[in-house]
C-alpha cells in the first residue's frame, strides 16, 4: 500500500510536469549553482564577458544609428538557427533585438557550461533548460518584435492574427479530443499510405508479419526481413508509392517481409525486451525460414528495431544460428554513451519518476513520447509552428511523413523501463553485460556483414553514436552517412532533391578510423543511398530464381488477411 501511494503520487505529479522529474531537475540546478557560487574565478569571467558583450552591443547600436542600412553584425547565429535569416531582421530596430537576444543566449551558454566540478549530465541539463527558457522569449515569437509578422499584419489588416487564433482553437480542440493534426485526414493507411500489396502470414500477441507480393518475375533467393521501431507505426518504410522502401526493394528483385508491431495497452504492461526479441524477431525469422524453405535472411532494422535486431543477431551468433545472411542497421545504436540530448533525461531519479508514471497506466502514453522529441528540437518543432500557424496565420501543407509522425504508439511499462535502464543508463549491450536467457551476449560475436546508415542531422540517434558499432564489431562493416535527419534521411528515395551520402567499407582486419576523419576521407556522392543498399544486398545474394509462395499453409503460415493487416490500425 505504501509503495502504491508513492507511485500514485508521482504519477499525478507527472501529469503537470510533462513526465520530467522535478527532483532530477533540482539536483542538476543545485549542482550547477553550488559549484558556481564557490567559483569566484568563473564569476569574474562571466562579469567580464557581460561587460564585453554590453560594449559590443553598444558599439553595434551606435553603428546602426549612423548607418541604419549596415549589414554588419556583432554576433552570428549558429548554422542551425534559422529564426533571423530573413532580410527584415537586418533592419533597425529588429537587428538590434535579434543581436541582443543572441548575445544574451551566448552569455547564458557560458554561464551554464565550464563550471568546474559539475557533472557532465547536470551541466547538459542546466544548459538545455536555460536554452529552452531563452527560446520562449526570442523576439521572433512575439508579433510586435517580429518584422515578418508585423509586415503580414499590416498587409492583411490583421486577418493573419484572426486566422492564427482560429488555427490555435482548432489545434487545441483536436488535441483535447485526441484527434490527429489538421490535414492528416487526407492520408489514410491502406488508401494512400502503406499500400504495397501483400499478405499477413503470421500473427501473435505482439506482431503481424507481412509478406509483400513480388513485382518482378524473378527474385533473389534470400528474403529481406524489416524490423521497424515500435515507437511509431511500421509504414514509415512503406509511405506513399513514390517513397516506399518496400516497393523499391521489391522492384529490385527482393522478397520482403515486414514486422508490424501491436500498439500495446494496459494488458501488455509486463511485456519486456526479451518478449520483443522472441515474439517479434525470432518468431518472424522462424516464419520466414518455413516459407522460404530455409533460405538465409537479409535482416534490416530501423532505429530501436535495429538495436533489437543487433541483440537478436548477437544471440543467434552465440547459439550458432546462422540464418542471418547480412545485417542492415538504419539509424540504430548499440552503444549509448553519446546518444544525443535524450541522455540528459536518463538517470536513476528521472527513470524512477518515469517508471512510476508508467506504473499508473501500464504504458508510456504517446503524448509523453512526442513531447520529449519536440523538446529536443523546440525551435523547429514548436516555436516555428507557433510563428507560422498562429502569428502568420498560415497552415503548412500536410505530407505523408508528417501524417505518419502523428500516428504514434504506446510503450509497455516493463519494456520501456528495461530499454532505458539496461541500454541508455547502464550501456549493458556495449559493455558485455546485456543478458539473454541468463547469459551475456556480445556484438563482437556477429559475423554477418553489416550495412549501417547514419544521418547527418539526427537528433534521436546521432551518427557519431551509430558509428560506434565499428568499435564493437568483428565483421565487415559498410558505413553510410546520408544527408537529412532521423526520418527524412532514411526515407530518401531515388530522385529526391538535395540528397547526398558518403559510403565506405571497413573489413574486419582493417584498423579503426575515427568518425571525423572518416568524413574527411570519404567523398560525398549526390543522390539517394537506396541504390547503394540494393547493390550491396545483391552482391551478398544468390542467383535470381522464382519468387516463393505467399505464406506456407501446410507449415502453419497460411495468409490471414491482406496487407497492411490489423495491428497498424490500432489507436
Amino acid at each position: 500500500m505504501e509503495q502504491a501511494l508513492d507511485k500514485g503520487l508521482k504519477a499525478v505529479q507527472a501529469r503537470f510536469t510533462g513526465g520530467l522529474s522535478p527532483i532530477a531537475l533540482a539536483a542538476a540546478y543545485s549542482d550547477w549553482a553550488l559549484h558556481l557560487s564557490s567559483a569566484p574565478g568563473k564569476q569574474l569571467e562571466l562579469v567580464e564577458k557581460a561587460i564585453k558583450k554590453v560594449t559590443r552591443f553598444a558599439n553595434y547600436t551606435a553603428l546602426c544609428a549612423q548607418n541604419p542600412e549596415t549589414d554588419e553584425t556583432c554576433i552570428t547565429p549558429l548554422p542551425q538557427d534559422r529564426r533571423f535569416k530573413d532580410e527584415a531582421w537586418q533592419k533597425w530596430p529588429f537587428n538590434a533585438m535579434s543581436q541582443a537576444f543572441l548575445l544574451n543566449q551566448q552569455w547564458w551558454h557560458n554561464a551554464t557550461t565550464g563550471v568546474e566540478g559539475v557533472t557532465e549530465q547536470h551541466e547538459n541539463v542546466v544548459e538545455f533548460a536555460a536554452r529552452q527558457i531563452l527560446d520562449v522569449f526570442s523576439p521572433s515569437n512575439f508579433p510586435l518584435t517580429n518584422p515578418q509578422v508585423l509586415a503580414q499584419t499590416y498587409s492583411q489588416g490583421g486577418m493573419n492574427l484572426v486566422r492564427g487564433w482560429q488555427n490555435f482553437i482548432e489545434d487545441a480542440a483536436r488535441m483535447n479530443a485526441g484527434k490527429k493534426p489538421v490535414g492528416a485526414e487526407a492520408f489514410e493507411v491502406g488508401r494512400n499510405l502503406a499500400t504495397a500489396k501483400g499478405k499477413v502470414v503470421y500473427r501473435n500477441r505482439l506482431i503481424e508479419l507481412i509478406q509483400y507480393a513480388p513485382t518482378t518475375d524473378t527474385v533473389r533467393p534470400e528474403p529481406i526481413l524489416i524490423v521497424p521501431a515500435w515507437i511509431m507505426k511500421y509504414y514509415i518504410l512503406d509511405l506513399s508509392e513514390q517513397n516506399s522502401l518496400v516497393r523499391y526493394l521489391t522492384s529490385q528483385g527482393f522478397t520482403v517481409f515486414m514486422v508490424s508491431w501491436k500498439n500495446p495497452d494496459a494488458e501488455d504492461r509486463d511485456l519486456g525486451m526479451e518478449d520483443y526479441r522472441s515474439l517479434g524477431i525470432m518468431d518472424a525469422v522462424d516464419a520466414i525460414d518455413a516459407i522460404t524453405d530455409g533460405q538465409q535472411i537479409h535482416a534490416l532494422g530501423y532505429c530501436l528495431g535495429g538495436t533489437l535486431l543487433s541483440i537478436a543477431a548477437a544471440t543467434m551468433a552465440r547459439e550458432k544460428d546462422d540464418r542471418l545472411k547480412t545485417l542492415t542497421l538504419l539509424a540504430a545504436q548499440v552503444d549509448f554513451t553519446e546518444a544525443g540530448e535524450l541522455t540528459q533525461f536518463i538517470n536513476d531519479s528521472q527513470l524512477t519518476y518515469l517508471e512510476d508514471m508508467m506504473w499508473d497506466k501500464g504504458y508510456l502514453d504517446t503524448k509523453q513520447m512526442s513531447g520529449a522529441f519536440q523538446l529536443l528540437r523546440s525551435n523547429d518543432l514548436i516555436w516555428s509552428r507557433v510563428i507560422h500557424d498562429y502569428l502568420m496565420g498560415e497552415r503548412s501543407e500536410m505530407i505523408d511523413l508528417m501524417a505518419w509522425n502523428s500516428d504514434a504508439t504506446r510503450m509497455p511499462y516493463r519494456m520501456h523501463s528495461e530499454y532505458l535502464r539496461r541500454l541508455f543508463l547502464k550501456n549493458d549491450l556495449a559493455e558485455g553485460r546485456y543478458q539473454v536467457t541468463d547469459r551475456p551476449i556480445a556484438i563482437s560475436d556477429i559475423r554477418a556483414p553489416v550495412f549501417m546508415v547514419g544521418t547527418e542531422r539526427d537528433h534521436v540517434a546521432p551518427w557519431h553514436s551509430v558509428y560506434k558499432f565499428n568499435l564493437l564489431s568483428d565483421t565487415d562493416v559498410t558505413f553510410v552517412l546520408t544527408s537529412g535527419g532521423h526520418n527524412a534521411g532514411i526515407v530518401s528515395e531515388p530522385g529526391h532533391p538535395r540528397r547526398h551520402y558518403r559510403m565506405r567499407t571497413r573489413t574486419k582486419d582493417e584498423p579503426y578510423t575515427d568518425p571525423d576523419r572518416w568524413v574527411d576521407e570519404t567523398g560525398a556522392v549526390d543522390g539517394s543511398w537506396w541504390p547503394a543498399l540494393t547493390e550491396w544486398l545483391a552482391e551478398k545474394s544468390g542467383a535470381l530464381t522464382k519468387p516463393p509462395q505467399m505464406g506456407a499453409k501446410v507449415k502453419g503460415y497460411a495468409p490471414l488477411c491482406d496487407a497492411p493487416g490489423s495491428y497498424v490500425f490500432q489507436e
